[in-house]
């Protein structure tokens, strides 16, 4: 897992990323943007500086809901000779590509991202565990890094992403942790992609201030977002452009994959054809059914990660794979990240605990 820290002002931060990673991004850049312009995530093919075009509109709502990540997207731009609207849709191409399907498309179906949990505190000894595998288009998996974002205004961030992203799926020190799955929006518009609620979210210290970071932002796309707090405090909630259903941390361990889950966000979500539809059935069910009994441990979240119907490579036609995965224990301020596929590789382990502590 390569790793990266950095510091000082917003741009700053986005400079040192930038540099750090300058080809990779590129190239990264020029990746995501031919995802979006061949149609196939998006279901209509575009030329490359109408959807440049559609990315530039989409500034002004990001820069109204957090003009600090604005700031850190230029430093990544400037450090690496791209354009904002290249960064944004780096950073959030799953929503952008919802944004697309709206301007443009009204018909299609969206690939399917991740599987994940929140697993109570009484289930566990010492503390529970939001946990998920980070699914995305294969050519994802060699930019996936961890970013360590420290600033002086703000607590301290642990993010599984990847170059040229401002954030994914990450852990604070003040105990609040944020995961997502990626949701076949129908609705989607041009507004703020889920990176940077993410981020606006880890730069709270409360998880109501962090659910507020989701139902308050004119979301462009359609994703699960889970929130998990070191009090064992959790919420679901399925944010769509136009809906948002919020589920609170109950008794029993909460699941999510790719499907909707709530009435309301159905009737705006795509429809998924019966291949997609039902893998996603099929890894929600088996990450409910693993959890279903006894103490859990980190050991059974990590076998979680590693089944086979979790963790699997990607191929035709939708070539999506398991590019990563992240287990955070808020409690503790534990962190263990997994680069590529968790049934082949290692997981490492991260505190944000101060030293000593």
């Amino acid at each position: 897992m390569r790793v990266i820290t950095v510091n000082g002002s917003p741009f700053e931060r986005g400079v040192t990323h930038g540099t750090a990673f300058r080809d990779d991004i590129r190239a990264y850049a020029d990746d995501r943007v031919g995802l979006v312009c061949a149609g196939q995530w998006s279901h209509h093919p575009l030329d490359r500086a109408t959807v440049l075009d559609l990315a530039e509109a989409c500034l002004e709502p990001h820069r109204a809901y957090a003009p600090d990540l604005v700031d850190e997207m230029a430093g990544l731009a400037q450090a690496t000779g791209t354009s904002l609207a290249e960064m944004l849709i780096v950073s959030g191409f799953t929503d952008f590509v919802d944004t697309v399907y709206a301007t443009y498309a009204h018909e299609g179906h969206a690939e399917d991202d991740c599987t994940a949990v929140i697993v109570p505190d009484h289930r566990t000894d010492g503390g529970g565990f939001l946990a998920q595998t980070w699914d995305m288009h294969d050519t994802a998996t060699d930019h996936v890094i961890l970013l360590d974002v420290r600033s002086d205004d703000a607590p301290r961030s642990l993010l599984l992403t990847t170059t040229g992203c401002v954030g994914q799926i990450g852990m604070n020190d003040a105990g609040l942790a944020i995961g997502i799955n990626n949701l076949p929006g129908g609705d989607g518009q041009i507004g703020v992609t889920w990176p940077f609620v993410v981020r606006k979210a880890l730069q709270q210290t409360t998880i109501e201030a962090a659910l507020e970071c989701i139902t308050g932002a004119p979301l462009a796309g359609a994703h699960n977002y889970l929130l998990f707090d070191r009090l064992g405090n959790g919420y679901n909630v399925e944010g769509f452009s136009t809906v948002t259903h919020v589920t609170p941390l109950g008794a029993d361990v909460i699941g999510h994959t790719n499907h909707c889950l709530a009435p309301s966000t159905l009737a705006v979500s795509q429809t998924k054809p019966t291949q997609l539809q039902e893998s996603s059935e099929l890894r929600l069910a088996t990450a409910i059914d693993a959890l279903t009994d006894g103490p859990i441990t980190y050991e059974r979240i990590e076998a979680l990660t590693q089944h086979p119907a979790v963790s699997y490579r990607g191929g035709a036609p939708y070539h999506v794979e398991t590019c990563g995965a992240a287990i955070m224990r808020p409690a503790t301020l534990d962190f263990w990240a997994c680069w590529g596929l968790p049934s082949e590789n290692s997981y490492e382990h991260f505190s944000l605990a101060p030293v000593g502590a």
